[in-house]
């Protein structure tokens, strides 16, 4: 396991990855990234892998990995080998964390939530002076930070800087429900198939620093990331499956098709719409070009919106 993790990424070839939690179908938000971290690797001759990130098996719905497979190959995005699963991967993250024990980088922490409110974000500390082997109470498990900045260049939000004990503090990477930390899971992920290049949503900016910080006390060479607008709502919500987000039309492909690459800055020529799907991932692969990408945060859908109607969204 330890000789997987150990890939030098620098020699690949370009490998992207979408991954989407099993929690409910895919909406426009999730094919948007879908779409786009295909049409990166694609358009490289890369590969392009899809990964369920089902670790928390409480928010997973039972007969949603399918639907989202279905939902990829219908809108002709179709991956590389065969479909990668979190629960497939559980002793890698076992090793992973066997290795920051050993380095003496993690501790038990059996802080409740209440504890924790008056803190906000930011872990005080409370349980750093706690050993594993002496800790008998529930408890998760935490990687010290240290008051540096850890800075690195998005392709697309430019230089980002985060200090992270002063920002998240210490943080978890097993919860005290015995679950791997998606902090944990997507460094560990992301070597087994060495990815070469993260794309994903902005919302995950923020989170960056922390698994940097883990890929250099792991000594993983890191990949690059790239981090593109999210969806949002007329009241500026991420669509999401916690705001009831509507699953994506793919009765309507064409339409849903010209509708991404025109978020995604791709200017595709409005006769698109009306083509074979198959087509029209051709001519998006072909015609990508990731420096017209908007560098925002997010896009609000109703103001964005090229023909709501043809989504079938409300206005």
């Amino acid at each position: 396991m330890s000789a997987n993790l150990g890939n030098d990424l620098a020699s690949q070839s370009y490998r992207g990855r979408f991954a989407p939690s099993p929690t409910g179908p895919l909406h426009l938000g999730s094919l948007l990234t879908a779409l786009a971290s295909f049409l990166q690797a694609r358009s490289q001759g890369g590969k392009w892998f899809v990964r369920i990130d089902d670790i928390d098996t409480f928010r997973c719905r039972p007969g949603t990995t399918t639907q989202i497979l279905q939902t990829l190959e219908q809108f002709s995005l179709h991956w590389d080998g065969p479909v990668v699963y979190q629960h497939q991967n559980l002793d890698a993250y076992q090793w992973a964390l066997d290795k920051l024990q050993k380095q003496g980088y993690i501790y038990p922490c059996t802080c409740s939530r209440k504890q924790l409110a008056p803190f906000g974000q930011r872990y005080p500390g409370l349980c750093r002076n706690k050993s594993i082997g002496t800790c008998e109470e529930p408890h998760a498990l935490r990687v010290p930070t240290v008051a540096h900045p850890i800075t690195f260049k998005d392709r697309l939000q430019g230089s980002f800087t985060q200090n992270l004990s002063q920002t998240c503090g210490d943080f978890v990477v097993k919860r005290k429900d015995g679950i791997f930390a998606y902090q944990l899971t997507v460094v560990v992920d992301d070597q087994l198939l060495e990815i070469t290049e993260v794309l994903r949503g902005c919302d995950l900016l923020d989170s960056t620093p922390r698994q940097i910080y883990l890929h250099q006390l792991f000594h993983f060479q890191r990949p690059t990331y790239c981090h593109i607008p999210i969806l949002t709502d007329s009241v500026g919500l991420k669509l999401s499956k916690q705001t009831q987000a509507p699953a994506v039309n793919s009765q309507k492909s064409g339409p849903t098709l010209y509708q991404l690459l025109s978020w995604l800055g791709q200017n595709p020529p409005p006769e698109l719409k009306h083509w074979p799907t198959r087509e029209i991932i051709d001519y998006a692969i072909t015609h990508w070009t990731p420096e017209k990408l908007p560098n925002t945060r997010q896009i609000d859908i109703m103001t964005a919106m090229v023909d709501p109607k043809s989504q079938g969204i409300p206005t």
